[in-house]
């Protein structure tokens, strides 16, 4: 993305987080660009003070990217299960942090210890059981490979720790542009 491009992401998202938790609906959003209007997948995640305040995401869509991060910025403010007892309230908009997260499709491994910590994000499945890390969580915790494998499955996907070692376990890496207010944008 260039800074345009990732201005004019981070402005929709955060108008859309913006309309949603004062109760209206986000503005429509288009675009002519070829790159906004791409399938692919994003997480849009909020922090406040560097606390989490959501984060919701898809890793496939038939919608252009600049919709999904309309959607998915009016998801992660109003519909992270997490923060149902806590949620954002219109007085917080401006001191949330924006960060979007535009993700390359899911491959397959067979040898999950082939992921590259700060590169690589995971989706792990096994049966109805699922759950994923971002590429920069591994930064933000500090895990190594079979840390960031095994709090995966015990604490997204409701798995076993060692569950990702199991062949009848799906294991996904992916990659993500990430996209910041900050302007520190990373692959």
């Amino acid at each position: 993305m260039n800074p345009e491009q990732s201005k004019k992401l981070l402005t929709v998202a955060r108008n859309a987080v913006s309309a949603a938790v004062s109760g209206k609906k986000p503005p429509k959003v288009s675009s002519d660009d070829p790159v906004l209007n791409e399938h692919c997948g994003c997480f849009v995640t909020l922090k406040n003070r560097n606390e989490l305040r959501g984060c919701i995401g898809m890793f496939t869509s038939d919608k252009p990217l600049i919709e999904l991060i309309s959607d998915m910025a009016v998801a992660s403010s109003t519909q992270d299960s997490r923060f149902f007892s806590d949620r954002i309230t219109p007085k917080e908009v401006d001191e949330l942090d924006i960060e979007i997260s535009v993700l390359s499709p899911l491959k397959k491994t067979d040898n999950p210890l082939t992921l590259r910590l700060g590169i690589d994000g995971i989706y792990i499945r096994k049966g109805y059981a699922n759950g994923c890390f971002l590429p920069q969580v591994a930064d933000e915790t500090g895990w190594n490979k079979e840390q960031f494998l095994s709090y995966c499955c015990s604490h997204k996907a409701g798995l076993p720790p060692d569950a990702w070692k199991d062949k009848k376990t799906e294991v996904y890496l992916f990659t993500a542009e990430i996209i910041e207010e900050n302007e520190k944008n990373t692959n």
